[in-house]
């Protein structure tokens, strides 16, 4: 807990516990999302180096991290489907 929460603690016996749930939910979301966000960074930064070997490669890393947050309800479906066609296509672009 935080020193915030010390402060605001909650009387109410459920809103104790839904406090300390709610941190524990927002530590698992937090490890899943920034490795998420940092792979689509990097793919970015291939991007802008126009190196497409190592974009392709930081690519398939990304994919994964995006398809992880989708399956565990952190970000939606249509946010990694965004991602990855926007991403795709600056990859494909670099080809020409």
């Amino acid at each position: 807990m935080t020193s915030l929460d010390l402060h605001n603690m909650a009387n109410i016996k459920s809103q104790k516990k839904r406090i300390k749930t709610n941190e524990k939910r927002r530590q698992a979301n937090v490890s899943v999302r920034t490795p998420m966000r940092s792979a689509i960074k990097a793919v970015e930064a291939a991007i802008e180096a126009k190196d497409h070997a190592a974009a392709v490669e930081a690519y398939n890393l990304a994919n994964k991290r995006l398809d992880k947050a989708v399956s565990k309800g952190i970000v939606h479906k249509n946010f990694a489907a965004r991602n990855k066609s926007r991403l795709s296509r600056h990859i494909n672009a670099l080809q020409d």
